[in-house]
């Protein structure tokens, strides 16, 4: 809210809505949030949406985290979130340290997962987790669309931090692509693609022996950090070289086994040993 202010120069329209949300997430606590971070309902959205929307208390986060971890866990791995939560779902894991959690989610091929609707022979995004299964069929024909966005916002995870492409809020849009490649999950290789206003954005990642090999495209007129989980920022190679001898590559630091760099228009081919 205050970064928005400082663009638009509506203070005054700042502080009057940074109040307003002050009161609703005190209401949300005294209503609905206990002393020791578990919240009423105790289901996987309510601790979703609680932690997406920065509803809980700096010293209630970590608890809310691994309640929603261990309902998961307790589902054998399987999310339970619909309409309202599945969105948040994924990003919400994967920014309170839970990874592995989020890749477990995306593998999970048995009922309800997105991979079971593949193993069915879906080539789209069905509106519900249950449209068909093996046990009752097709649902209600009402309500039961298999060409229907509502699931599919994991699309945007896998964009943002499995290929790892995502922007910084405070430049114009696609003016400068922030890069963050998150492997896991077993997968040995991605590649995601998007056709912005100024290119085509690329990441294209694949581990071969324990090295992270990386071809990224930074379109013209633009530039991009990278952001690489390293030992050493001196093993990250660009086209064979030292990235700090790279040509439009300039290295900034390595901080808590993150190295970042910063990247002019062009194509590249980065090397790094997995950490």
């Amino acid at each position: 809210m205050a970064n928005m202010a400082g663009v638009l120069g509506k203070t005054e329209d700042a502080a009057k809505y940074e109040a307003l949300f002050q009161q609703i997430k005190g209401a949300f606590n005294k209503a609905y949030v206990g002393a020791d971070g578990r919240i009423k309902g105790n289901t996987q959205t309510c601790y979703v949406l609680a932690l997406s929307f920065d509803l809980l208390p700096a010293d209630k986060l970590a608890a809310a985290a691994k309640y929603l971890v261990a309902d998961i866990e307790s589902k054998e791995g399987h999310l339970s979130t619909g309409f309202v939560g599945v969105g948040h779902l994924m990003p919400t894991l994967t920014q309170a340290g839970y990874l592995g959690i989020a890749y477990r989610l995306l593998n999970q091929d048995s009922f309800p997962s997105w991979l079971y609707s593949i193993k069915q022979g879906a080539t789209t995004i069905w509106e519900r987790w249950d449209g068909w299964t093996k046990e009752k069929g097709f649902q209600d024909p009402g309500m039961n669309s298999f060409n229907h966005y509502s699931l599919g916002s994991v699309g945007e995870w896998m964009y943002d931090t499995v290929a790892g492409i995502g922007l910084d809020p405070q430049k114009p849009a696609f003016k400068h692509i922030v890069f963050r490649p998150s492997p896991g999950g077993g997968l040995t290789f991605a590649r995601a693609e998007y056709q912005s206003i100024h290119g085509k954005i690329v990441s294209d990642w694949r581990i071969v022996n324990n090295e992270l090999q990386l071809k990224l495209s930074v379109p013209a007129n633009t530039t991009a950090s990278l952001f690489l989980a390293t030992r050493s920022g001196d093993e990250i190679k660009e086209g064979g070289l030292p990235s700090r001898a790279a040509e439009g590559v300039t290295y900034l630091w390595q901080e808590k086994g993150i190295a970042r760099l910063e990247l002019v228009s062009g194509d590249y081919a980065f090397t790094c040993p997995l950490p």
